[in-house]
């Protein structure tokens, strides 16, 4: 009888000490609040005929200062200083309308899923849908901390709907021109990429190595379509890409840098209409920026990305700067390309121990896709203030402003508007809580 207890008590010791080796975290956050905002389009050409065109936006709205999120976290020792783990996260919409699930859930993009193995005193890889090395190098060395109102050059988030419909300043965003050119986070970087192998090393005096490849490749028969110049079916889709990034942390500075480089074929879009145009086609395949967690990995493009970063902790205050560059050539044409470049300063401290605020300015110029590629400054600027309730729970208070001069040449085209400038703000009271 003893012998059967000790037998039971050691089977259920080793029982927990098994499961002990591995743990799930289930993480996120809720942020919302009052989100409102105007925009101004001006230029001779605008959709609706006008000079002048406004939008003014207010609402009970979600995530201004931090993306809603639901995520789950895991790892598995596997003994030898070998670790597995994994990672998936997903949007969350707090403020979705009610209805059925697949029309309005309150789930929206996913965001990370990754699988990976770690090991002490190397570092760690990973395969999935995560971070690219310019986002992971920006994080630590941006003043606002991705929070999705505008005014930050770096991150140029946006809570607000764009104004004018197709036609707009210069911009990077989409195919074309957007209107809403200092804003929209696809412009100044591409945030996370699907199909991607993710090296890091462990920090070693000071200093954090990380490498990215992405690969998706397919080929396949081509033929052409029925219609005359239109393109191809089959032969190469492809969507890769590689990125290399560096941090250094000594004392009370951190400096980081990263290079990433994506390149997008699609063989259905070498027609002669969109190279009659150079490169910049209304149909399907025109050149786009690569930007594949979206779903939409570029069309026909080399992206190439650069970011430079650091900080220095002087106590009472954090002072930040950034510079970030991004060029996107077709590869319909090679003298058609866009372009966009900044510079981003801020300074971020705790005047109490619950109040946090922040402030950045930054500038910086944008090239557009097009004959002529057309050019135009970009401007912002954001303040905001966190009043901290308890660990994880913060009331929050943002405004911002960004602005898009004109642009310095008309371009003829079906999504291109000429000489025309825009200007925004947008602001934010809210309230944030994870967990």
């Amino acid at each position: 009888m003893k012998k059967s207890l000790f037998a039971l008590a050691a089977v259920t010791a080793f029982a927990g000490a098994a499961q002990a080796q591995s743990s799930v975290t289930v993480y996120g956050i809720l942020d919302v609040g009052y989100v409102g905002g105007n925009e101004r389009l001006a230029g001779p050409t605008l959709a609706n005929g006008q000079n002048v065109n406004k939008q003014n936006t207010n609402s009970f709205n979600q995530s201004a200062q931090s993306t809603s999120r639901l995520g789950f976290r895991g790892t598995e020792d596997l003994g030898g200083g070998t670790r597995a783990f994994f990672t998936l996260e997903t949007a969350i919409l707090p403020n979705t309308t009610p209805g059925a699930p697949t029309a309005n859930s309150v789930f929206g993009a996913a965001r990370a899923a990754f699988v990976g193995l770690s090991q002490k005193g190397i570092g760690q890889a990973s395969i999935g849908l995560q971070n690219t090395v310019v986002t992971d190098a920006i994080g630590p060395t941006i003043t606002g901390e991705f929070n999705n109102i505008v005014g930050s050059l770096l991150f140029p988030g946006q809570t607000t709907a764009a104004t004018g419909g197709t036609t707009g300043v210069v911009g990077l965003q989409g195919s074309g021109i957007a209107n809403n050119s200092a804003n929209g986070t696809t412009d100044a970087f591409t945030f996370r990429t699907s199909n991607t192998l993710k090296l890091q090393s462990e920090r070693m005096a000071g200093i954090q190595g990380s490498v990215m490849v992405i690969m998706s490749d397919t080929t396949q028969t081509q033929g052409g379509v029925a219609s005359p110049n239109q393109g191809y079916t089959g032969g190469k889709n492809n969507s890769n890409g590689w990125g290399l990034g560096l941090n250094y942390t000594f004392k009370k500075f951190t400096g980081t840098a990263a290079y990433q480089s994506f390149k997008a074929v699609d063989p259905y879009s070498a027609t002669a209409a969109q190279v009659a145009v150079g490169g910049l086609g209304a149909t399907t395949g025109a050149p786009a920026i690569y930007n594949s967690s979206s779903g939409a990995p570029g069309q026909n493009i080399q992206d190439n990305q650069a970011y430079v970063g650091a900080t220095y902790d002087f106590g009472i205050l954090k002072a930040y700067a950034g510079w970030i560059d991004r060029k996107v050539t077709s590869q319909i044409n090679s003298n058609v390309y866009a372009k966009r470049t900044a510079q981003e300063i801020g300074v971020r401290g705790n005047f109490t121990p619950k109040i946090q605020s922040w402030a950045s300015i930054g500038n910086g110029r944008i090239t557009a896709f097009g004959s002529n590629e057309p050019t135009a400054n970009i401007v912002g600027w954001q303040i905001g203030s966190n009043y901290i309730l308890s660990k994880r729970t913060n009331l929050y208070a943002i405004y911002g402003q960004a602005g898009t001069s004109n642009a310095s040449n008309s371009v003829a085209g079906p999504t291109v508007g000429a000489n025309q400038s825009y200007n925004s703000n947008n602001y934010a009271l809210g309230v944030r809580h994870t967990f």
